[in-house]
């Protein structure tokens, strides 16, 4: 979901407000705490347009009255409840705001729970919860302190666009953030997921998949960023300067996994190699690990290449004579080539920044 912005100009500067999209208070005991809710993430989804694809015509959806049979505007439209004969029962937005329940406009902390304590199943939408003016700073400081020394998150209770749900509150920085929650009989048991076949593993793959695991380590996920998106930028980029969108790479070749144990090996080897750990002392390493059927060694098709490399090295001294020539040629043709890609390359960067700014808009 992406944070609604409100762009204002202050002097010389832009000065970026995040706009709440709930206004309330947090029950604590007795104590009332006045926030704002606002998103806690952003999308950065490209979105695409429906088109019709003789013309490129945008395709639009037209809300009609079926009693009236026309098209009716926005502020013609409310909600209504369709009940089991077909009747429509109006619903206000009035009605909404007066429903008999405690969390209407408040967020109703119920209970103190460890975290371990949430499957992360049930969680959802995150927001951040901005402590509503002055007077709601030491109330908001003390229940995010609290937080922090009981290591426990509150589970509490909100309505929010039409109906009531659960939320979990815990602490982001120095601010408090909740997750939606869904009900407990809104997770679905995972029944039929599992094989429904007996499978024995063994000691021994259990063990290399152990050395997998220790070998590709942690990550920090700030490393990590979307290349979907990124390659749709490009082909946009690539379309909108005329060129041919970039081709895919060729998909990886390989076959079914017959033999767990030599697949486990290979890829913990090829890990620390990823790694540059791929050391004599890490090679005994993995033949130390309990062993399946042995895999192919590399080092004798790097020494054929080699010694491929070597016989090949007189016929390349003969032909450096002929070749001398034609250098002048190729250098000015090089050029040639290099200044048209330079052009075509500048374009195309203008027209990813065109993309990527249109989707931060």
């Amino acid at each position: 979901m992406t944070i609604p912005y409100e762009l204002e100009q202050t002097g010389k500067e832009r000065v970026r407000h995040v706009r709440s999209i709930w206004n309330g208070a947090i029950s604590f005991g007795l104590v009332s705490i006045p926030i704002k809710l606002v998103n806690a993430t952003e999308s950065h989804s490209i979105a695409f347009r429906q088109i019709h694809t003789e013309d490129n015509g945008r395709i639009r959806y037209r809300k009609v009255c079926e009693l009236e049979d026309r098209e009716v505007s926005q502020a013609e439209i409310g909600k209504g409840y369709e009940d089991a004969d077909g009747s429509i029962i109006p619903i206000s937005d009035d009605d909404l705001s007066h429903l008999p329940i405690p969390t209407a406009r408040t967020i109703e902390i119920v209970a103190f729970v460890p975290a371990d304590r949430i499957d992360p199943l049930q969680m959802g939408a995150a927001y951040y919860l901005a402590a509503g003016g002055a007077p709601a700073a030491k109330p908001y400081t003390l229940l995010r302190e609290a937080l922090k020394r009981s290591n426990k998150v509150a589970i509490a209770k909100y309505a929010l666009r039409g109906r009531e749900r659960l939320g979990m509150l815990r602490v982001v920085g120095e601010a408090i953030a909740m997750h939606g929650l869904l009900w407990p009989d809104e997770v679905r048991a995972p029944e039929g997921v599992a094989p429904d076949t007996d499978v024995t593993i063994r000691d021994k793959e259990l063990d290399l998949a152990d050395a997998l695991m220790d070998t590709l380590g942690e990550v920090d996920l700030e490393d990590l960023h979307d290349e979907y998106r990124e390659a749709l930028e490009e082909v946009i980029a690539a379309k909108t300067s005329g060129e041919a969108p970039p081709e895919a790479p060729a998909p990886a070749t390989g076959g079914k996994v017959l033999d767990l144990m030599a697949a486990l090996e290979n890829s913990v080897r090829a890990a620390r190699e990823s790694r540059g750990v791929d050391t004599p002392a890490a090679e005994a390493e993995v033949r130390s690990l309990p062993q399946g059927r042995s895999a192919p060694k590399e080092t004798g098709g790097k020494k054929s290449t080699k010694a491929a490399a070597k016989k090949t090295a007189p016929a390349r001294k003969s032909t450096s004579k002929a070749t001398a020539g034609t250098k002048k040629t190729a250098s000015a043709k090089s050029t040639s080539k290099s200044t048209a890609k330079s052009a075509a390359t500048t374009k195309k960067t203008a027209a990813k920044k065109t993309v990527s700014r249109k989707r931060s808009a």
